[in-house]
């Protein structure tokens, strides 16, 4: 959500960063309603005044025993009376529009980020590791995985498209990841593990930034809960509504949940494998922070998912995301692309950004300076840590033996008791 005082100070700057996300300027228009609904909070509070000077005028007349002008005095306290639920009702409905109208406009983009309307825009940072090259013809992930256990035929059979089955080696392989994640991010960089509700109600995914725009891309229950797309959406709301004091921060938090997404919007892509499923497992950090620490915990949170790769031994490389090429709620991304030899290409396998106050605003997040009365927003991150079931896929790509089997790194062996490679099952 955006600060519609700072539209007022610099409408220009404004609009200017919404042409860096391809959007039309908004600043006359919201301003205009900003003045409307100004105009009005002014007319309601006017008329109170009016009415308690009226008020006191009326006991004076009265007190002179001059009952015309009390009566033509409490004839105006009533037209005052009868005007201001009025006033009040239309202050409400151009707060709404207002509100609704920024809530649909994305965060601004950083300074420092790059110009572009898609990926092509986006800037290399670096690149660590070696890629993988193998002696024999390197196969995708898709062709590898049945006989360790990735079952496509029958997830399809059981959900649909975009649902696997995963069993033996692959599903072991699988849950050695997401705690192998989960204990690197607890235990090494103290994050503080979660585990939070999967089902969330409108006002957190509306804190966090899905609605109201992103509605068909999330999956919704019958009783109004919508299945989270992420552990971002039920961690970040952990302070919904409060005022943290100052010492409190900053809070880490990590978690190791399913997913659930439509992929409303992705039609026709990645349709083979396991790299884009309607549910999947991810690990999630998310940061609060004071404003003035949030960059330096952007970085720090990034190189919390790298040091996984790093230790999983996956080359990888940072890219910078350009302004057209970033999601809605974010001022700075860093996506982590894992290299993939079947696919001989990089493939995001963590996505880590900075909010600012963007979230915090729509949730009511706040926290109080030492020695200071007033309150602030606090800023927001979020970063996946990494996204386990593309994990999943890099190893069996990176580790694949010409035998059929996958070799396990040696950073997991000891969460499978020492099992050194996962032999094709049958």
């Amino acid at each position: 959500m955006h600060d519609i005082r700072a539209i007022r100070d610099d409408p220009a700057a404004f609009d200017a960063a919404l042409a860096r996300r391809g959007l039309p300027a908004n600043a006359v228009g919201l301003l205009a309603a900003d003045d409307a609904r100004r105009a009005t909070i002014a007319a309601a509070q006017e008329a109170q005044t009016r009415r308690n000077e009226l008020s006191k005028q009326i006991g004076h007349a009265k007190a002179q025993n001059d009952e015309a002008r009390a009566q033509s005095l409490m004839a105006e306290v009533a037209a005052l009376k009868d005007a201001l639920p009025g006033l009040e009702a239309a202050e409400g409905e151009a707060a709404a529009t207002i509100d609704a109208a920024l809530a649909a406009l994305p965060n601004l983009p950083a300074a420092d980020v790059p110009e572009g309307e898609d990926e092509t825009g986006n800037a290399l940072v670096h690149e660590r590791g070696t890629r993988t090259t193998l002696p024999f013809p390197v196969r995708e992930h898709d062709a590898i995985g049945p006989a360790i256990g990735l079952d496509f035929e029958t997830g399809v059979a059981i959900a649909g498209a975009r649902f696997t089955l995963v069993r033996g080696p692959a599903a072991r392989l699988q849950r050695a990841l997401g705690q192998f994640m989960l204990d690197t991010l607890t235990r090494d960089h103290g994050y503080e593990e979660v585990a939070p509700p999967l089902l969330v109600k409108d006002e957190a995914v509306f804190g966090t930034g899905q609605l109201p725009k992103f509605a068909e891309d999330l999956f919704r229950t019958t009783d109004g809960r919508w299945l989270i797309p992420t552990a971002e959406v039920s961690l970040t709301n952990i302070v919904r509504e409060k005022i943290l004091p100052a010492g409190e921060l900053p809070m880490r938090f990590a978690a190791l949940t399913p997913c659930f997404r439509s992929e409303a919007g992705s039609a026709g892509r990645d349709t083979r494998g396991y790299i884009r499923q309607h549910q999947f497992d991810k690990v999630e950090m998310v940061s609060i922070v004071a404003p003035d620490v949030s960059e330096v915990e952007h970085e720090r949170m990034t190189r919390c998912a790298e040091s996984i790769l790093d230790a999983l031994a996956l080359p990888y490389r940072r890219m910078l995301l350009c302004a057209g090429d970033m999601g809605f709620t974010a001022r700075r991304t860093y996506d982590l692309e894992v290299w993939l030899p079947g696919q001989h290409a990089y493939r995001e396998i963590s996505s880590c950004s900075t909010c600012g106050d963007f979230q915090a605003r729509r949730m009511n997040a706040r926290y109080r300076p030492e020695g200071e009365k007033a309150t602030r927003f606090v800023h927001t991150l979020n970063g996946s840590g990494l996204a386990v079931g593309r994990t999943l896929v890099a190893v069996i790509e990176n580790y694949q033996q010409q035998d059929g089997s996958v070799a396990v790194p040696h950073i997991l062996r000891p969460y499978l008791g020492g099992l050194e490679r996962l032999a094709p099952i049958g």
